[in-house]
């Protein structure tokens, strides 16, 4: 999966015909021949939401009735799904928000949190509830819990903007410095991360600006999942199969996306559990991935004194999932002055979730296999917690309760062990 999601409809020749699923349509008022051409062969300039609000084109409507009048009709043209690429996505994504009580045409990622709260708990809400209603949906159901743990931290820092304010923070990561420079001298600083280092070294050059820009690049990859595959999960749920079908001969979907709902919708634990890996990789890879790389590149690096420092308060309030700080912490090791071999430890990540490969083993190698085994073993448990007003679940993942900890924790427990 290495195609620039942006350019999907351009770089992805249709393989299938189109699916003639114009009963949606039933009763929409019929569109004309020249409304029609109007949106037929759209890029899709808004497709990571990073561009303007609403949906994946400016010159799209977003009222339901018009698209389903559009869409029917493109149908009945006979014409490749190719042509109505952006017109059958618009589609499925403004059925998905009306389902989910959101207004897509007033959807502004790039207003901030406060802004957008209400439409990120309504977002993370109706993940969950698709797990609630279909059993086989594992990636609504984990990324509504983890969503909720990621979207508290970021009420913190636009609320607050004290948990990378820094200051607990810098001074924590100051130590570390300091502690491997004394040990080992500047090859020690050499093995700690680089966004460890940045935020020891320059967290008093962020702004309020900075800091601002970071919570709404955080907010429009939010709706950026949302926008790829809440649309997928409506389809699949309403129309099965043949919806997915629809997408794929349309270009929106490649062929590893497709194969990955038809092991959903198999209902063999192995396949499903394959199928959801496959869309938790396409939202890390392909949604999100160069807008966290790009993040992290922010101001000349700057950007990679958020990245960690959000590593470093992460917690997933999934049960028996460690924090991302314990996540591969920190080991510097080296030669003392006295010519004796050592080992430095702090309860630090070693490791900075912005960047895919380490955030995909985390992933992969933590949150996958406990949520599986919590939604095929334990299903009362998992039901009973993915029932808890979401409002609850927002709150109650809170950053600023655990920077105290971490910082104690960092004074307390970093050690060095001669050998």
């Amino acid at each position: 999966m290495t195609f620039p999601i942006g350019r999907l409809a351009a770089r992805l020749a249709a393989a299938l015909p189109p699916v003639l699923l114009a009963a949606s349509a039933l009763g929409a008022p019929a569109a004309s021949a020249t409304e029609l051409d109007e949106v037929l062969n759209l890029p899709l300039t808004n497709r990571l939401a990073d561009q303007a609000p609403g949906g994946v084109h400016a010159a799209l409507p977003t009222d339901l009735a018009a698209l389903e009048s559009l869409v029917a009709q493109a149908r009945r043209s006979g014409r490749p799904a190719t042509d109505y690429a952006a017109l059958l996505l618009q589609y499925r994504l403004v059925q998905a928000t009306t389902e989910a009580g959101i207004d897509l045409a007033g959807w502004d990622p790039s207003a901030g949190f406060i802004a957008n709260r209400d439409n990120m708990i309504r977002s993370y809400r109706y993940y969950e509830n698709f797990q609630l209603a279909h059993r086989e949906l594992l990636w609504a159901g984990m990324g509504g819990m983890v969503g909720g743990d990621f979207g508290g931290g970021i009420a913190d820092m636009e609320l607050a903007n004290t948990v990378y304010g820094l200051p607990g923070l810098q001074d924590a990561a100051r130590s570390v410095l300091g502690a491997a420079e004394s040990a080992f001298g500047p090859a020690g600083i050499e093995q700690l991360p680089g966004g460890l280092r940045t935020l020891a070294e320059r967290a008093s050059d962020l702004t309020t600006a900075d800091l601002d820009w970071f919570v709404r690049r955080v907010v429009i990859m939010q709706k950026a999942i949302f926008d790829d595959l809440m649309p997928m999960h409506y389809a699949y749920t309403h129309e099965g199969l043949a919806a997915i079908d629809e997408y794929h001969a349309a270009g929106v979907i490649p062929d590893d996306v497709r194969t990955a709902w038809y092991d959903i919708a198999s209902r063999e634990p192995d396949r499903v559990a394959a199928g959801n890996t496959a869309l938790l990789r396409r939202e890390q890879l392909t949604v999100v991935g160069e807008l966290w790389d790009e993040t992290r590149a922010y101001r000349d690096g700057l950007g990679g004194a958020l990245t960690y420092a959000m590593t470093m308060v992460g917690s997933p309030s999934l049960a028996g999932v460690p924090p991302l700080r314990n996540h591969r912490p920190i080991t510097v090791t080296g030669t003392l002055p006295d010519g004796r071999s050592a080992t430095l430890t702090t309860p630090l990540p070693a490791w900075d979730w912005s960047v895919f490969d380490e955030r995909w083993a985390y992933v992969d190698g933590e949150l996958l296999p406990r949520y599986r085994d919590l939604a095929e073993n334990h299903w009362p448990t998992l039901e009973a917690v993915l029932e808890v007003p979401y409002e609850h679940q927002f709150e109650s993942q809170r950053a600023t309760a655990r920077i105290p900890q971490i910082v104690g924790d960092v004074a307390a427990a970093t050690t060095l062990t001669v050998h």
